[in-house]
């Protein structure tokens, strides 16, 4: 579906590209629409900023966001095993399940970036990629709901995922989720605390996702697969 391809967009470092790219990117989740219009037309917003907004500025946004608050890391496991061993051995077994899916990542991508998951997606089977998409429930909802807590239209990328799968977290999980401290973007000093000891740089940084060309130029293109399970992401 190239529909996981235009959300992956959406929820990359913003470049030139992507900002030519946000018709076709509307275009394509209207075409496909896995969601109610009322959802499709909830991300319309964000695809409005992209074509309108100067790029310096959409750029400092996701920076604020997804680099700089560590609550709203797009990276999965952050939120599931924090830095734990078991963080570790999820990122190879996903890893696995992408080359066994035919799709390489290069070595300064962490597998469970979601724009990265959300372009594996896209070569999946609608059923597969629903049922795998499923196993971050807990995660996306909890994403949802602090970004929806600072009022941006990123918010409607992770409803509109929500939507997809169908279903809502287990309790138990979202609860543990809902724990979590959420950062305060705006309190830099403990911001700069919480990431000083960290030597990885989680998101893809000035230098925008690495795959993001190849996500727009791959639009046209669908692939199908075998149903696996994705280990660490499930409750």
């Amino acid at each position: 579906m190239k529909t996981y391809q235009a959300l992956s967009a959406l929820l990359s470092y913003p470049t030139a590209d992507i900002q030519a790219a946000a018709g076709e990117i509307r275009t394509i989740l209207f075409e496909e629409m896995l969601v109610p219009l009322s959802v499709l037309q909830s991300v319309q917003p964000l695809i409005d900023n992209f074509e309108t907004q100067d790029l310096n500025e959409l750029q400092e946004r996701y920076v604020l966001l997804f680099d700089r608050t560590r609550s709203l890391s797009l990276h999965l496991f952050e939120h599931v095993h924090g830095e734990s061993r078991d963080r570790g051995q999820a990122m190879v077994d996903l890893q696995t399940l992408y080359a066994q899916g035919g799709l390489e990542i290069d070595a300064r991508e962490l597998p469970d970036y979601l724009p990265l998951f959300l372009e594996f997606l896209s070569t999946r089977s609608d059923d597969e990629a629903r049922t795998l998409l499923a196993e971050a429930i807990g995660v996306l909802v909890a994403l949802k709901e602090r970004l929806a807590k600072r009022n941006t239209p990123y918010t409607a990328v992770f409803y509109f995922l929500e939507s997809i799968v169908g279903k809502e977290p287990e309790k138990s999980e979202i609860e543990e989720l809902r724990k979590a401290p959420d950062d305060d973007p705006n309190d830099f000093e403990a911001l700069d605390a919480a990431w000083e000891d960290r030597p990885i740089t989680f998101g893809p940084g000035q230098e925008g996702c690495p795959k993001i060309d190849e996500v727009l130029k791959r639009m046209n293109v669908d692939d199908g697969g075998s149903r696996r399970n994705i280990t660490g992401l499930g409750s």
